[in-house]
């Protein structure tokens, strides 16, 4: 997709792409900004102030398994397909999801898009806040698209369960990648969320999530390849990803998948599952 460059991952659309296209209306585009309580920043009212023309908003808090006791994890794959078509979006749109500032939560929906079965998903570059500092044009008018039937065809062999983590830590089934910040992996800043344990699984690697772009803009294919060189992963072997709730870990997803690796999987419950537990195995340090 990203034909202007070929050493830009296949997944990641410039803002003059989705500008040029912003009146195709096989072209679906999703605000999909979340944020962090010390962010300060309200995605649904930054959504009401000023979106991309055409926009819907996806609440990943809402779009999620509302009786898990953990923060946004996955729906049913007939709980996803009514909320997505309710917004006019069926599996066979070219789907183009943001965030605020790039590079953030965006990749968490492609992730979700993709193994539900959508094939043409790709995350903006830059984010909202990117597209704004270019002048681009934004509107505070609500889409009201009409309803489509999306037909989820869900990979389950795209998502690592606690049980199956378990194993892969307990016998080094497959290498670790953490996108929680630095610190929090090496157990020497507090989790944001009451009664986690601080550290990390033993055998992870810790690749915070904002390694991956520079000024929300993601960085090039060869980038990538060292960023996961220095990390000690292996490109030639099974990949983890992991965060805090499953939200960031989809960007390490995004920069597998933009180079090819396909021996890949996103640990849902992530840090919120392992670190509340009292019987699960924690590291502390930096390795």
């Amino acid at each position: 997709m990203n034909g202007e460059n070929e050493n830009k991952s296949r997944f990641v659309v410039s803002a003059d792409w989705l500008e040029q296209r912003l009146d195709d209306p096989s072209v679906k585009i999703i605000d999909a900004a979340w944020y962090l309580p010390a962010q300060n920043r309200d995605a649904k009212a930054e959504y009401a102030a000023a979106h991309i023309p055409g926009a819907v908003f996806f609440d990943q808090d809402a779009i999620a398994n509302r009786t898990s006791a953990l923060p946004h994890t996955l729906p049913s794959p007939e709980a996803f397909s009514e909320a997505v078509g309710a917004m006019g979006i069926s599996e066979n749109d070219t789907i183009v999801v943001y965030d605020g500032p790039g590079i953030f939560t965006a990749p968490r929906v492609w992730w979700m898009f993709r193994i539900m079965g959508a094939e043409n998903v790709f995350v903006l570059d830059g984010g909202m806040d990117g597209w704004k500092a270019d002048g681009r044009p934004t509107t505070t008018e609500v889409a009201k698209p009409s309803p489509q039937a999306f037909n989820a065809v869900f990979n389950p062999n795209a998502v690592t369960s606690f049980e199956r983590m378990r194993d892969v830590v307990e016998h080094r089934l497959s290498q670790i990648a953490d996108a929680r910040s630095a610190g929090r992996f090496a157990g020497e800043e507090p989790e944001p969320r009451a009664g986690m344990r601080s550290g990390h699984m033993p055998g992870a690697r810790s690749l915070p999530s904002g390694v991956f772009s520079d000024k929300g803009r993601f960085k090039d294919l060869d980038a990538l390849r060292r960023t996961f060189a220095d990390a000690g992963i292996d490109l030639t072997k099974p990949v983890v990803t992991s965060c805090g709730s499953g939200i960031t870990a989809a960007i390490i997803t995004l920069a597998l998948q933009s180079l090819g690796h396909k021996d890949n999987t996103l640990y849902d419950g992530s840090w919120s599952e392992w670190g509340s537990r009292p019987d699960t195995p924690v590291a502390i340090g930096k390795e």
